[in-house]
């Protein structure tokens, strides 16, 4: 029996450009992916027979029913399908495991089905992309992007750049157990209350352009981190009264120990409470990881994790080999 097996890398979002929407375009952002932790999800044509067209298991089951009855029917399937999700992101933690997770489904059933599709396509049909578009373009493919905004009548907003992460660089990732970031009916009524506070632009565009990206692209480590931090603080004040300081309150001492352990390039991702530490070598990032999880205790699990130099993958499987 065929399948298809879409393996998809968690993203860091680094900020937003415009959160309040005073331009033309609302949002907009830029993040990159990471090789670890990851989805994995393996789709097929259901045995006939069964009473229900969707059969879905393994982890985040419901999460993962909504998505797939809504592909299924958005693509006009007629067929029976089976999910199972071997591997995923943990949920509310900042890492962008729903949209990860709805594209996977997506990309696997429309693969299943020979319907053609890329990034704003998947996106579309599986009801992600409103406000970031960054898990969307790490899906496409590897490297930091950069998205401009959602403007009236469309769907994600458009890929203005990306840039391959430099090699040496490696990612220490500190992820807080037991609690969340903020999500669902709360996230929305703070972006709408947001909307009426006339709350002044961040200077999260011009950090990006003039600092952070050529940092990028020079490889300069130094200058990368400056530029990020800076953004990460721009944009925790707009949040601040939110989730209760710049940062999420259990994201807030891993930050500061990383700064504190000589790590430049630090930051929350999305409204955490996931904390990044950005550095120059796999042997740097060993050695941090080991001090961090010193200083942060059994309540933090810390690993260290490459980015991701692939995107998503999508394979057709059949009598237990890849065919194609």
């Amino acid at each position: 029996m065929t399948e298809i097996v879409v393996t998809a890398p968690a993203r860091l979002h680094f900020g937003m450009l415009d959160p309040a929407g005073l331009g033309a375009r609302r949002f907009g952002g830029f993040g990159v992916g990471i090789e670890f932790p990851r989805v994995v999800v393996r789709v097929r044509w259901a045995v006939s027979g069964s009473s229900d067209p969707i059969n879905v298991s393994g982890a985040q089951a419901d999460r993962a029913t909504t998505f797939a009855r809504r592909v299924w029917s958005t693509f006009g399937l007629s067929r029976g399908v089976e999910v199972n999700v071997e591997e995923s992101i943990p949920s509310h933690m900042g890492l962008g495991s729903g949209t990860k997770l709805g594209l996977a489904i997506t990309g696997g059933l429309a693969g299943l089905a020979g319907i053609s599709a890329g990034p704003e396509q998947l996106a579309e049909a599986s009801g992600r992309g409103a406000r970031s578009s960054v898990g969307a373009w790490t899906f496409a493919a590897p490297g930091l992007v950069v998205e401009a905004g959602v403007g009236a009548g469309g769907w994600i907003s458009p890929l203005v750049a990306r840039h391959p992460m430099p090699e040496r660089w490696r990612c220490v990732l500190a992820l807080p157990l037991g609690v969340e970031g903020l999500s669902g009916e709360a996230e929305e009524r703070f972006f709408g209350q947001l909307r009426e506070s006339g709350h002044a632009e961040p200077r999260v565009s011009r950090l990006l352009l003039t600092a952070l990206l050529p940092g990028l692209v020079a490889g300069d480590i130094d200058e990368f981190g400056l530029a990020l931090t800076q953004i990460q603080r721009e944009v925790g004040s707009i949040f601040a009264g939110q989730q209760g300081g710049v940062f999420h309150p259990s994201a807030a001492p891993l930050v500061d120990a990383l700064h504190a352990l000589g790590v430049g390039a630090v930051g929350q991702s999305s409204w955490g409470p996931s904390v990044y530490g950005i550095v120059d070598g796999p042997e740097m990032a060993a050695d941090v990881a080991d001090r961090l999880r010193v200083a942060a205790g059994s309540g933090t699990d810390v690993s260290v994790v490459d980015f991701d130099r692939r995107g998503a993958r999508i394979a057709r499987v059949g009598a237990g080999r890849a065919v194609a």
